[in-house]
């Protein structure tokens, strides 16, 4: 019997020298970096605008290839047509024809792209910490993808197809804000509309208004949005429906690879993590703040995002397990 107690104990030493330390050092990088935590300001803005300049380097710096965009754009239109659903000539035409909804959409196609989508991330920062990373890491990778798609399927937008009858109307109304038509078409890939990421962008903003928004007016401008978006590229002419399918699926992608990387669905995560020092849960109402388990900015029982009041100054509150912080974990405190 004390033989056998030996080996095994000896086996068991064999087998911890078998593996390193640096595993279990590895591991617990992995499971840190895939844990949420509160992000960083400084980091998020400079993150966001490196990744920017470096999408557009890389969109602008694909080939043009003007004669395959052409090529690819007749063969879209001829698809849509065999389909029965070739209405981009006519929503554009009709458009067209009303000034000022037409100027209005020129302006909504050059702004609102920007402009929205940095508010939904601003919003996420502020409100919903805990799943920012991932919902960011949504939309990051979506973008990412769509630059194989601009390189492996250049494609020329209805307004400039040879003999299409779309009209640019950028250019007949005169109105600033395409980066792509006029003065500042020589800034930009002529030749990269497939897929949209006015769609794949409008949606990823509509679905997480939709999700994590507890106004009910507010949860129905995010769903207006990415239609509206949808009308506006094809009455620009600056997208084929099929481009915005293009971009849905890019977004899909987006999607599962932030679902497996944090082990839950982005909208799922708890809304609150600790602060970066590893001590009590953050959010909107600071340090010590609790989730009171809302789906909005401050949730259903509280007016103003704050913690519920304790009658006592310089209460601190409990730090939460971190089984309640694993990502996908049962015991989340907010679910959406």
């Amino acid at each position: 019997m004390g033989e056998t107690t030996v080996t095994t104990l000896k086996g068991r030493e064999d087998r911890a020298a078998a593996h390193p330390v640096e595993n279990g050092a590895g591991q617990r990088l992995l499971r840190r970096l895939r844990t949420p935590r509160r992000p960083r300001l400084w980091f998020e803005i400079l993150l966001i605008a490196v990744s920017y300049w470096t999408y557009s380097l890389v969109r602008n710096a694909v080939p043009e290839q003007k004669s395959k965009a052409l090529r690819n754009a007749d063969w879209l239109w001829d698809l849509e047509q065999q389909l029965g659903l070739a209405f981009e000539q006519s929503v554009n035409h009709a458009v067209n024809s009303v000034t000022w909804l037409v100027v209005g959409m020129n302006y909504y196609y050059a702004t609102l792209h920007f402009v929205v989508t940095l508010g939904v991330l601003v919003w996420l920062y502020r409100s919903h910490p805990g799943r920012y990373a991932a919902i960011r890491t949504v939309l990051f990778s979506t973008t990412a993808v769509a630059l194989a798609g601009y390189y492996l399927f250049p494609l020329a937008p209805p307004r400039l197809m040879d003999g299409g009858g779309f009209i640019d109307t950028v250019v007949v109304h005169e109105t600033w804000g395409s980066m792509a038509s006029g003065d500042l078409k020589n800034m930009s890939n002529q030749y990269a509309a497939m897929p949209s990421m006015h769609i794949g962008w409008s949606v990823w903003c509509g679905l997480t208004v939709f999700a994590l928004a507890t106004v009910p007016w507010a949860r129905v401008l995010g769903l207006l949005y990415p239609a509206g978006t949808l009308v506006v590229i094809v009455a620009t002419a600056n997208h084929f429906w099929l481009d915005a399918v293009g971009g849905l699926l890019c977004l899909a992608f987006g999607y599962a690879l932030a679902t497996v990387w944090y082990g839950g669905r982005p909208y799922t995560l708890p809304r609150l993590v600790p602060d970066h020092g590893g001590g009590s849960l953050t959010g909107t109402g600071g340090k010590g703040s609790e989730d009171t388990g809302g789906e909005g900015p401050a949730g259903p029982d509280s007016s103003d995002g704050r913690a519920p009041d304790s009658g006592k100054a310089g209460v601190v509150a409990p730090r939460t397990p971190d089984s309640a912080l694993a990502p996908g974990g049962s015991h989340s405190p907010d679910r959406s």
